[in-house]
């Protein structure tokens, strides 16, 4: 059973970094022909995607996002990582990392953590 969990600070001051990383449990994020993403959503709206990083080290970002927006990993702690820059209040939502295999839906998700950007 694969298990994910997201950490890091719930409050985020606008034009700071917001830093989140999910760790991986009963599985790897270098094998099963996975992609590990980020989605957030924000209060009264949607899931949105932000980007992922393949099993290969190989990440994509949502256009939207991108020009803010840093995935990472650490392979040895079974980690990765999801860095948005000049974050402000429309930031703010419950950010989730999620597993989908290659060619499958998304399948396991983190539970979910609240971050809030607000001075």
């Amino acid at each position: 059973q694969v298990q994910l969990q997201e950490s890091g600070p719930g409050l985020v001051k606008p034009s700071q970094t917001l830093s989140l990383t999910c760790t991986v449990s009963g599985g790897s994020i270098t094998t099963d022909y996975s992609y590990w993403n980020w989605i957030r959503q924000p209060p009264g709206k949607g899931p949105e995607w932000i980007g992922k990083i393949g099993y290969n080290g190989a990440t994509s970002y949502s256009p939207l996002l991108k020009s803010r927006t840093s995935l990472s990993r650490d392979t040895s702690k079974n980690q990765f990582t999801l860095q948005l820059a000049s974050v402000t209040p429309e930031d703010t939502a419950v950010y989730y990392c999620v597993r989908r295999r290659v060619g499958a839906l998304y399948d396991y998700w983190g539970q979910g953590t609240q971050v809030t950007v607000s001075s």
